[in-house]
C-alpha cells in the first residue's frame, strides 16, 4: 500500500505515534537548554547544605552554543534572476514583500535556533483565510511537528506533515493537530481511545505540501544533529567539577588550626567554685577564641598548635576550563566565547580566532538559505507571482572586519580591477539592502549627467496637444 492510499486519520495516527516516540529526545534537549540539568552525583545520605549546592552548580553553557551562530545568521535581502529574456529583475518581488508583511526579518530567529537546537526545524506557508492572496508563514517547532518524506535526506517538501498544539503527558487525553498534504489542510482531534477524529478540511491550493524544513546537519540517512545533544555529556562533566568545587570551596578553603596536649578549661559556679555540668553530665568546657588579636598560651609544654592547610582549588579551576574548552572546540565556538579571556585582539587575530565559526555559520547559511528559498517560492505561488527557482536569498554580513581595511580593499577592487563601484555598496560591514537601494535613489538624483539630459530632454520635447508641422504650429 502506497502513502497515497493511506487515510488522512491513518496518517495522523502514524504522524502522532512518531511525535510521541521522540518526545523523551527532543523533550531532555528542551529541559538542558532551560537550566533543568540532571545534577551530578552525590551521596545518598547528602544532606540539604549538599543538594544546594548541587543546585547552584548547573551552569548552563548550552544556549550561547547556540545563540552564537544564530546571531551571525540573519536574511536580509532577496533576489530573483534575470528574466528568460534577459529583463532585470523587479526591485522588490512580490514574494520579499510577503516576507516583510510576516515579520520575518524578526521571526526568522526562533527559526534558525530551533533548527540549531534540535537539528531540524519547519515552516509552513498557507493561505490567510481572510484574503487567500496573502501568504501566511509560521515556524514550528519540532516538537509538535512530524513530517513524512519519501526520501528523507533529498526531499525538498514532505509528502504530509501533522502539526499538534500539544503533545499530552497522559495517554488517551486528545490534543488538537492539522494534517498537511499535497492538496489540502485537515483538522483534527488526535490522542484520544478512539483514535484520531477528523473535524474538517479545506483545499489549500499550493499543489504541494506547504511545509519547508530547516536542518543545518543532515546525512544521507536523513538524520539530523543539532548543537546541543552532542554536549550535553560534557555539559554534565562541567557541572559535575563545578559542584566538587563548591563543595571544597564550602568545607576545606580555609585554615584550620589544631591545639593538642591542652588540658580543656571549665566552666565552674562563680560562688562555689565547683564544675558545672550540662544537661547529660558532661562538663561545660570554655570555647578557646581564637582570633586575630588574641595569643594562645599554654601552661603545659607538650602542648601543641599547628594548623592544616586549605584545599587549593587552581585544580577544579583548571578542570572546568578544560571541559569548556573541549565544548568550544566540538561546537565550533570560539575560546574567548565562552572563556571571557581576549585581551586587545586585533581586527587580523580576532578573525583568525572565529575562522571556525564562520565556516560553521556558512554551512549552516547554504542549507538554511535554501529552505528560505523555498519558502519564498511557496508566497509566489500564493500571491499569484511567477515564482522563480534560480532566486536566492542575501545574507547579512556579520563577520568581525576591520572597516578601514574593508574599505580599503574595496576601493581598491574597484580602481584596479574595474569593479562597478555600487557593485561593491553591499560588501560595507553593517549596511542592508535597503542601504544600498537608497544611495543608489541618491546617487541617481545627484548625477549632473541625468539632470542634465533631462533638462535637453524637457528642452526638444513639443508641448502638450501640439504638433510642429512644415508650415507652422498646429494646435
Amino acid at each position: 500500500m502506497t502513502d497515497t492510499t493511506v487515510s488522512p486519520t491513518k496518517r495522523a495516527e502514524i504522524g502522532f505515534s512518531r511525535l510521541r516516540a521522540d518526545r523523551e529526545r527532543l523533550d531532555r534537549i528542551d529541559r538542558y537548554m532551560c537550566g533543568e540539568h540532571d545534577g551530578p552525583y552525590i551521596p545518598r545520605s547528602a544532606t540539604e547544605e549538599y543538594k544546594l549546592l548541587a543546585k547552584r552548580a548547573i551552569s548552563n553553557w548550552l544556549p550561547l552554543l547556540v545563540k552564537t551562530p544564530s546571531q551571525a545568521m540573519a536574511v536580509d535581502g532577496y533576489r530573483r534572476s534575470a528574466g528568460p529574456n534577459g529583463d532585470a529583475p523587479e526591485e522588490t518581488p512580490a514574494e520579499w514583500r510577503a516576507w516583510q508583511d510576516n515579520r520575518m526579518d524578526a521571526r526568522q530567529t526562533p527559526v534558525h535556533r530551533a533548527a540549531l537546537t534540535y537539528g531540524q526545524a519547519f515552516a509552513t506557508v498557507l493561505r490567510d483565510p481572510a484574503n487567500p492572496a496573502r501568504p501566511v508563514i509560521r515556524g514550528v517547532s519540532p516538537r509538535l511537528l512530524y513530517a513524512s518524506y519519501e526520501d528523507p535526506a533529498a526531499d525538498a517538501l514532505p509528502l504530509w506533515a501533522l502539526q499538534v498544539e500539544t503533545v499530552p503527558d497522559a495517554e488517551g487525553v486528545e490534543a488538537r493537530a492539522w494534517l498537511y498534504d499535497a492538496t489540502h489542510v485537515y483538522d483534527l482531534l488526535v490522542g484520544g481511545k478512539g483514535g484520531p477524529k477528523m473535524l474538517a478540511s479545506r483545499p489549500h491550493g499550493m499543489g504541494v505540501c506547504p511545509v519547508v524544513r530547516f536542518a543545518p546537519d543532515i546525512d544521507l540517512e536523513g538524520r539530523v544533529t543539532g548543537v546541543v545533544e552532542p554536549m550535553i555529556p560534557i555539559q554534565d562533566r562541567v557541572n559535575q567539577t563545578v559542584f566538587d568545587l563548591l563543595v571544597s570551596q564550602t568545607f576545606g578553603s580555609f585554615k584550620v588550626r589544631t591545639i593538642s596536649g591542652l588540658a580543656p578549661e571549665f566552666r565552674r559556679d562563680p560562688e562555689t567554685g565547683e564544675i558545672l555540668y550540662d544537661a547529660n553530665g558532661r562538663p561545660q568546657v570554655i570555647p578557646i577564641q581564637a582570633d586575630a588579636s588574641r595569643f594562645l598560651v599554654a601552661p603545659d609544654a607538650d602542648t601543641k598548635f599547628s594548623q592544616l592547610d586549605e584545599t587549593p582549588l587552581s585544580g577544579f579551576l583548571d578542570a572546568i576550563e578544560l571541559g569548556t574548552k573541549h565544548m568550544a572546540a566540538l561546537s565550533q565556538t570560539p575560546p574567548h566565547y565562552l572563556l571571557g579571556a581576549m585581551v586587545n585582539l586585533s581586527a587580523e587575530a580576532l578573525a583568525a580566532a572565529e575562522s571556525a565559526l564562520s565556516r560553521a555559520v556558512d554551512e549552516y547559511k547554504h542549507s538554511m538559505g535554501e529552505s528560505w528559498e523555498l519558502v519564498l517560492f511557496l508566497c509566489a505561488t500564493v500571491v499569484g507571482a511567477e515564482p522563480d527557482p534560480r532566486a536566492e536569498v542575501l545574507w547579512k554580513d556579520a563577520e568581525s572586519r576591520s572597516l578601514a581595511q574593508t574599505v580599503d580593499a574595496l576601493g581598491k577592487a574597484v580602481t584596479m580591477l574595474n569593479v562597478p563601484a555600487r557593485a561593491m555598496w553591499s560588501r560595507i560591514p553593517g549596511v542592508t539592502a535597503r542601504d544600498v537601494e537608497e544611495w543608489a535613489q541618491i546617487q541617481e538624483a545627484d548625477d549632473p549627467g541625468l539632470r542634465m539630459a533631462d533638462a535637453m530632454a524637457s528642452a526638444v520635447a513639443p508641448a502638450p496637444h501640439t504638433e510642429r508641422l512644415a508650415g507652422g504650429d498646429v494646435e
